[in-house]
């Protein structure tokens, strides 16, 4: 087991942290004190005090003064995460709980190989370099599979096969954007449990042959994958189910633009009346530093743009072949 230090700012930060403080206790049988009350969730409950309505301003200001100084950052939408709930767990009014749990499953994954053995484990760094080809470029769309209730689980044991081809699908990813509108760069896929690499061979395999799975022809069409052998661990009385294996992808996609293009829109929107600047200015800012993040925002677009412009033209250039 390697160290990993984890730092969590701002509310949902450290919401979110508390969420995978749960997860990693249960996960390795230990507690944080020596003498954590039983009936009590770790960190409490959290109780939403930003307004919606001001989030477009604040991550558009995150992603501008941190874009120059991270390496790698995977994003998550509470709408997408919302509807997963709704629409997976069938939890009628889904809490932050909820949702953090959720992620909280996503960052264990992402960490297993640094804290338990595998047959295959894959670095942090290793990741990193094989998903970000251009330092800018480095937003990689997180997938989860299965998110499944108790009920449904002891009807359905998904294979490998079926679990790695959820992780393409729009419905299970913690962002929303369409990657069949935009290609592949990179894939890491994360498997966890009862998983051998045969199966994981196969079900790749048979991923490559889809043509609603694209790679941009600039770069090679590979995925790195992980393998650990501790299988997922849920919150006793929680909402996921206990599964005997799962996996979690990272992938690089030029259709994550997508999604910057939404909150651009929104964030011109109410830039455009001024609306809750004067918050803002009384802690400080100036307004030069709204425009300036909004370049910064349209800048990569246009680096997300340029990325796909090889692949669209290669495109035309191979029009009329058949595959």
């Amino acid at each position: 087991m390697r160290e990993s230090i984890s730092i969590h700012v701002g509310q949902a930060g450290v919401q979110i942290g508390n969420a995978c403080w749960e997860l990693y206790c249960l996960e390795h049988g230990i507690q944080p004190d020596g003498q954590m009350p039983s009936d009590k969730t770790i960190g409490g409950e959290m109780t939403p005090s930003t307004p919606a309505v001001v989030e477009p301003y604040n991550s558009i200001f995150t992603t501008h003064a941190t874009l120059e100084h991270s390496d790698c950052v995977f994003m998550v939408d509470n709408e997408a995460i919302y509807d997963i709930c709704l629409r997976n767990l069938n939890i009628e009014h889904p809490t932050y709980t909820n949702l953090n749990r959720l992620i909280s499953q996503i960052v264990s994954s992402i960490t297993a190989s640094l804290r338990f053995d595998g047959a295959l484990n894959v670095d942090l760094i290793e990741f990193q370099t094989n998903l970000v080809p251009y330092p800018r470029i480095h937003f990689p769309l997180a997938t989860y599979a299965p998110v499944i209730s108790a009920e449904k689980a002891y009807h359905e044991q998904l294979t490998v096969a079926e679990l790695t081809h959820a992780c393409f699908e729009p419905a299970n990813q913690m962002l929303k954007c369409n990657p069949r509108y935009g290609k592949y760069m990179a894939c890491c896929l994360f498997y966890r449990g009862d998983v051998v690499p045969k199966d994981i061979n196969a079900a790749i395999a048979t991923i490559k042959t889809k043509r609603t799975i694209q790679f941009v022809d600039w770069c090679p069409t590979g995925f790195k994958v992980g393998i650990n052998y501790q299988p997922p661990t849920v919150v006793p009385g929680g909402d996921l189910a206990r599964v005997q294996r799962a996996v979690c992808m990272l992938s690089n996609t030029i259709a994550i633009a997508e999604a910057w293009a939404r909150l651009d829109h929104k964030f011109d929107l109410m830039n455009a009346k001024c609306a809750f600047v004067h918050w803002y200015a009384g802690e400080g800012m100036e307004e030069g530093e709204f425009y300036e993040a909004r370049e910064d925002m349209t800048a990569l677009e246009k680096d997300y743009e340029e990325v796909g412009v090889d692949s669209v033209e290669g495109e035309g250039e191979e029009e009329g072949e058949e595959y």
